[in-house]
């Protein structure tokens, strides 16, 4: 069943808040599988004031952080009841890969498939794309916060 999440949603599953909130908005989620968000990139960023003056783009980490945050919705939205308000934790990263800047005006489209779920921790290929041109892409892995 596909799903659509706006900023308030998005907010109840992850504790980021301004200015490190990176998904502006799910554009589609089938638990267990796939998440489809996107992260509209204004001039207004904070990150543009320093990276890089008259030269605004975006960091690529900030890029792979997206694509954990969106990867964190599918994460939440998959799990139990019980584990909602838990902590997703960042455990690694493996082959990520930067293939064009992002700037002012783009929209990130945000792509993060589940690959393999044991227990509380979790794999997810995530893919960032503009215009349907890839522009970054990496492999996730994070843990559910245990429960009491």
């Amino acid at each position: 069943m596909e799903q659509v999440y706006d900023i308030r949603k998005i907010m109840e599953f992850l504790p980021h808040r301004y200015p490190f909130i990176l998904v502006d908005r799910i554009v589609e989620l089938v638990a267990d599988e796939r998440i489809v968000g996107l992260k509209n990139v204004t001039i207004n960023e904070p990150f543009f004031q320093g990276h890089f003056p008259g030269i605004p783009i975006m960091p690529g980490v900030l890029m792979v952080e997206a694509m954990a945050q969106v990867g964190g919705v599918l994460a939440f939205a998959s799990a139990p009841p019980e584990q909602h308000g838990k902590v997703l934790y960042f455990l690694g990263l493996d082959k990520v890969r930067f293939r064009k800047p992002v700037v002012p005006g783009d929209q990130l489209i945000l792509d993060v498939t589940m690959t393999k779920r044991r227990g509380l921790t979790l794999k997810m290929a995530g893919k960032a794309t503009v215009d349907g041109n890839v522009v970054a892409e990496a492999q996730l892995m994070a843990m559910l916060e245990k429960g009491e």
